[in-house]
């Protein structure tokens, strides 16, 4: 799928079509190598099933779009309007998330018929030229939950002693070994958040654009690698206490931490699970799927810290810096809130972002899984300490001098 282009106040309106297009059919080259079966399982709480990302992104623009944009719109089934809705208090009841898994009706082959039907409704729609912003809004919806789809799904493969692949043919990228260089930074005060109309899409959570003081500082150059963290485990780190924060602590007690998400010890080495399958582990890939008390874990051990989210927001377009974006989510030391000045839009659409900004933390970048033209400099992830399914890894950060 090519960069969506659309974003801008002078975006053409063939822009818009051709962008629904190509993300709507990337979520069905996502799903392609997975069977019924495979798209009705749900693994945990956290994670949905594959047909339900499919269904819940179509229920989006049938819910926001159609039902108030398209007077003679018929939906496809009114019982739809409570198995897909996801957290939308003021749209109302709602399928609870941890049972997602029990909706076995509708089939995957109801599911593409429903996309179908409210694809052809919005080609009607698109050319009557809605909101450009809740088309946008849309179609980046769908592009999270492309990704989701993919994360979801590797969690559940991971489960299966047959180790199948999400996405037959994914390799791991991999870069130069080597130790770390830093990157210095002056600090000083720096604008953070979206630029404003005329640069492209944002989420609500990006704005309004702000200024940060930042102090002297350093990040490496390279993102934390599969043999960085081995020499971590040599020495022991999921065993020291004194590097662990309380609340990380406890959770590798009771969880029995030892490795990254996925990694399994066998007598020929250390394989991974990823989208493409069970592989031998890549050390001079970007480790991933650790979670954040285990990312802060590792910057003590180093004897670096993680950056604030301001201070990867100031140095992202350096060209010293690889892996910024495509490879893996980078955890920040920065709690997910409101940037000065935030307030939620009204209605249901204020849902998106603004109610869940308590007790997570920033990611920023983007990774292997993230569709493409969705990463930005201002984007703004977030996720719980704990949580590791995601393809988050991170970058380390020092005080300058």
């Amino acid at each position: 799928m090519g960069h969506i282009k659309i974003g801008t106040a002078h975006a053409a309106e063939d822009d818009v079509r051709q962008a629904w297009h190509a993300v709507r059919r990337h979520t069905e080259v996502l799903a392609a190598a997975l069977t019924p079966e495979d798209q009705c399982v749900q693994s945990m709480p956290d994670a949905s099933p594959a047909k339900w990302h499919r269904a819940h992104t179509t229920w989006f623009f049938e819910e926001f779009l159609l039902r108030p944009g398209l007077p003679d719109y018929e939906p496809f089934d009114p019982a739809f309007r409570f198995l897909f809705n996801s957290y939308y208090e003021t749209v109302g009841a709602r399928q609870p998330r941890p049972y997602r898994g029990l909706i076995t009706r509708p089939g995957a082959e109801a599911v593409a018929a429903y996309r179908a039907h409210v694809d052809r409704a919005m080609e009607r729609l698109l050319e009557r030229r809605p909101s450009r912003e809740l088309v946008e809004l849309g179609l980046h919806h769908e592009q999270q939950h492309q990704e989701l789809l993919v994360t979801d799904m590797l969690h559940a493969f991971a489960q299966s002693p047959l180790a199948p692949a999400v996405l037959p043919g994914w390799s791991e990228a991999e870069f130069a070994g080597g130790p770390p260089g830093f990157v210095d930074f002056p600090g000083g005060i720096v604008e953070i958040g979206h630029p404003g109309p005329g640069a492209g899409f944002c989420f609500d959570n990006e704005t309004p654009r702000h200024q940060a003081l930042l102090q002297p500082y350093r990040l490496a150059d390279r993102l934390v690698s599969n043999a960085d963290w081995l020499e971590f485990i040599r020495d022991g780190g999921y065993r020291i206490p004194t590097l662990w924060m309380s609340d990380g602590w406890a959770v590798v007690q009771a969880q029995g931490w030892n490795a990254p998400f996925y990694w399994r010890e066998t007598e020929g080495g250390w394989q991974q699970m990823g989208p493409g399958g069970l592989a031998e582990l890549a050390p001079r890939a970007a480790v991933r799927h650790v979670s954040w008390y285990e990312a802060d874990a590792y910057a003590r051990w180093a004897g670096a810290r993680l950056p604030t989210e301001a201070e990867w927001e100031a140095a992202a377009a350096d060209r010293r810096l690889a892996g910024m974006t495509g490879t893996v989510w980078q955890w920040t030391s920065s709690a997910y809130g409101p940037y000065p000045g935030f307030h939620p839009v009204e209605g249901a659409i204020g849902e998106y972002n603004g109610k869940f900004m308590v007790n997570q933390m920033v990611l920023r970048g983007s990774s292997t899984a993230t569709p493409p033209g969705h990463a930005r400099p201002s984007y703004r992830n977030f996720f719980h300490p704990d949580k590791r399914w995601q393809f988050s890894g991170l970058r380390l950060a020092r005080d300058a001098g």
